[in-house]
């Protein structure tokens, strides 16, 4: 007789704050409750997520298991396994939805070759929070995650979103890590045309939330601080205007 195959759940997590009531439907605590296999790309945000959810939740009693960059083939093939063996799995970002800049594609794609049944569940995703507050176009965008580290390549990326948003319309969507978003502002600023448009969101869903769209020469005038703080970075053309 064959053993009936687990299914994977992936789980959104917050984009920082303490609440989850307020951010994350309650059927996704329902589901997480009976969950005690977890494929986490930080195990402290993951553990922090799950007693948010369920003060009691038995985490001790709960398998981790590590998935990032770092991640081989047969550390993937081993999270596998426990979803072959009939348990069920969640997959856990470190923060928003996973598989969206995340490692966790690496193993959905896996679970796509197996015949396992995906759940994604409903939750914050910060491109999306933010496209939808920007006032650029939703039909047409492209998110490009993280942006190269090396300041020539990011200068040279900036450039081709730029020509392209201005040539088609598209909305650019992209990030980088909290401690460069000043660099990353200063560059936009110096390299961009002053006509070209900028959105910047951060700390979405938190207290703190500040989003605004401006030319770059408004920008220039009015920029704030977004020094180590979650923020998303978007060019675009206003809708109607």
């Amino acid at each position: 007789m064959s053993i009936k195959k687990g299914s994977v759940y992936l789980i959104p997590n917050t984009l920082g704050g303490e609440s989850t009531s307020d951010i994350l439907p309650h059927h996704v605590s329902e589901i997480v409750a009976k969950l005690r296999y977890f494929a986490v790309e930080d195990l402290k945000s993951a553990r922090r997520l799950l007693r948010k959810l369920d003060r009691s939740f038995p985490i001790d009693e709960s398998t981790f298991f590590m998935l990032n960059k770092r991640s081989s083939k047969d550390d993937l093939m081993a999270m596998l396994l426990q979803v072959i063996q009939g348990n069920d799995l969640g997959i856990i970002s470190e923060a928003g939805c996973p598989g969206i800049a995340d490692p966790g594609a690496d193993l959905v794609a896996l679970c796509h070759t197996q015949g396992i049944h995906l759940h994604p569940l409903v939750g914050p995703s910060s491109f999306l929070l933010a496209l939808m507050a920007s006032g650029f176009s939703g039909q047409s965008f492209q998110f490009h995650g993280y942006l190269p580290k090396e300041r020539k390549d990011r200068i040279r990326g900036m450039k081709t979103m730029e020509m392209e948003t201005r040539r088609t319309g598209i909305t650019h969507l992209f990030m980088d890590t909290p401690f460069r978003n000043m660099n990353v502002l200063e560059d936009l600023l110096n390299e961009l045309a002053d006509t070209t448009e900028l959105c910047i969101a951060a700390n979405l869903t938190l207290p703190q939330q500040r989003i605004q769209t401006m030319t770059v020469v408004d920008w220039r005038e009015h920029a704030w601080d977004i020094s180590k703080v979650p923020v998303v970075f978007l060019i675009g053309k206003s809708q109607g205007l």
